[in-house]
């Protein structure tokens, strides 16, 4: 009887069995969910398959509630060729979900042993990416993969290097906050400047490049500065870059949000050094 009640116990005791035990239930919980939740959001919209080879990378950091309905809705529209996940060392239990969703067939998933930021992540799924196209996604469900389609298509068409989805082209008020809507227009009207393109949202999630265009690149910067910078160095190059307009269901700090006015400051420094036309 002692050593039934041993063998029992044990499992409970194994602190790797119990973590695994609640990612896998979390997972469960996140799937049960993802139904509902993608008919709430814009119908999953048919599309042919592109012939490009597309790398999604998806930089993650304490995003346990959402990651698996992110990577799902990914998955439900059907245009990538792999989803590559880096972890920026999450804290919350997010890398044991990342764990189990390893075991799938499209899904790859890079760990950071320590926190480096957005940009950091970003330089880790590019340097593993194998597609002729790389699509940057967050690991939040305030941008919609429906738009992934309508993204890739001027890279298809020939008709861009890089693809920026706007999320302020068609529908400003979206972004229900003024001060986050000034903001963007301030560090997109100063990238501008510096650069010379006529960008309505350079701080966007929603990036595409074609594969020789992130290979010219050397990238430096571990946070937000990613996104002057890369923007300041794809101009310098002379690359054609296109806006195509998005949907936004942006989220409060409270909720998660992790961009900040120190971020903002990053941002005009990084766009003065990056610029060249200062």
């Amino acid at each position: 009887m002692n050593a039934e009640r041993t063998t029992l116990a044990a499992p409970a005791r194994d602190a790797g069995y119990l973590q695994r035990m609640e990612a896998n239930l979390a997972i469960a919980e996140q799937t049960l969910n993802v139904a509902y939740e993608l008919e709430r959001a814009p119908a999953i919209e048919p599309v042919q398959r592109t012939k490009l080879a597309v790398s999604v990378v998806i930089p993650v950091y304490n995003e346990r509630d959402t990651v698996v309905e992110l990577v799902r809705r990914v998955q439900a529209v059907g245009i990538h060729q792999e989803i590559i996940l880096v972890d920026d060392f999450s804290m919350d239990g997010t890398r044991q979900i990342l764990v189990e969703l390893a075991r799938e067939a499209d899904v790859r998933i890079l760990f950071h042993g320590y926190n480096r930021g957005k940009g950091a992540a970003l330089r880790t799924g590019f340097q593993q990416a194998s597609g002729d196209v790389v699509l940057v996604q967050d690991a939040d469900l305030e941008y919609n993969p429906n738009d992934l389609p309508r993204l890739l298509a001027p890279i298809e068409r020939g008709d861009a290097d890089v693809v920026y989805g706007s999320r302020f082209l068609e529908n400003a008020t979206q972004d229900k906050s003024r001060t986050h809507r000034f903001g963007n227009w301030m560090l997109t009207q100063a990238s501008n400047l510096a650069t010379g393109q006529r960008l309505t949202d350079m701080e966007t999630c929603y990036k595409v490049f074609r594969r020789e265009v992130l290979d010219q690149l050397d990238l430096e910067q571990n946070r937000f500065g990613f996104e002057p910078e890369i923007t300041a160095k794809i101009s310098q190059l002379g690359y054609r870059i296109m806006e195509v307009p998005i949907s936004y269901d942006p989220r409060s700090f409270d909720e998660g949000k992790k961009i900040g006015l120190g971020d903002a400051v990053s941002a005009m420094w990084c766009i003065a050094k990056y610029g060249g036309r200062w």
